[in-house]
């Protein structure tokens, strides 16, 4: 088998100066890749986390602000990526937002900017770099999507509906970029600790997940990250159109229920 390198690669995560994307900016850089950080509100964190990567893995890495579910603002990003980092090789759509709400009670502003951010955000960032890519001779996009674009959840209709939007945008884009040499991924956590929902899932209770996945364990964010590089890599060179779903088996999991015998002499 031989390693992951990424060198010469030029990335471009959005979301990634936390949670997840921090980390898979982390581990693209770990595999030689050069990384433009898209961060949106978190400007210190954005900062703090180049100035890590710099020192840690010595490769080019720069962070830009962006809302990406405005047009604008996701030009500039991109024009500032070319002029910073190069023209862009791989594109993570990762940034996300998500809010707890009753159908009956919410808001037109709810569900606009879950959908905005969670689904237009990815499309205005893929076009943007697939023009990129198309004249570059290829490229890679992954699609940070979650086990909820077919698992549905109370209080999250709009985030649900957004992730099941993300799933068939991600297929369609394949077959439409194919020719181009673009590959498109969709991966999707299942439940997932990190630092600003730590607090959150110990409240509700750590072992209740534990308990719920069959694999035993929450997800941690290297998990997604590593997905993340090796879908990038030449590695999956004919992976293309693909839902990866990393969960430890949770979605398979909603009958929880056990009604099988004992085994004999176990």
């Amino acid at each position: 088998m031989k390693n992951i390198d990424l060198r010469g690669k030029k990335a471009l995560v959005t979301g990634g100066s936390q949670g997840i994307g921090a980390e898979i900016c982390m581990q693209l850089a770990h595999c030689g890749a050069d990384v433009f950080i898209n961060y949106n509100r978190n400007r210190e964190k954005a900062e703090a986390l180049t100035k890590e990567i710099k020192e840690k893995h010595g490769v080019n890495v720069t962070c830009g602000r962006a809302n990406v579910s405005n047009t604008k603002e996701v030009e500039t990003m991109f024009i500032q990526m070319d002029n910073e980092i190069g023209n862009i090789d791989i594109l993570v759509n990762n940034a996300g937002c998500e809010t707890v709400v009753h159908v009956l009670d919410m808001e037109e502003k709810d569900w606009d900017r879950v959908v905005d951010v969670n689904l237009k955000g990815p499309f205005l960032c893929s076009q943007q770099a697939g023009r990129r890519m198309e004249n570059k001779g290829g490229g890679v996009i992954i699609n940070i999507s979650s086990i909820h674009d077919v698992v549905p959840r109370k209080g999250l209709i709009h985030y649900c509906s957004a992730k099941a939007g993300l799933k068939m945008f991600s297929k369609c884009l394949s077959l439409e970029l194919a020719d181009k040499n673009i590959r498109v991924i969709s991966i999707a956590p299942g439940a997932v600790e990190t630092n600003m929902n730590r607090e959150e899932i110990a409240k509700f209770g750590k072992d209740k997940f534990e308990n719920w996945i069959p694999q035993g364990r929450i997800g941690e964010v290297s998990d997604v990250a590593n997905t993340v590089v090796f879908m990038a890599s030449d590695l999956a060179d004919y992976i293309n159109g693909a839902d990866i779903y990393v969960d430890g088996a949770y979605m398979n999991h909603t009958i929880q229920y056990d009604p099988r015998p004992k085994r004999k002499n176990k």
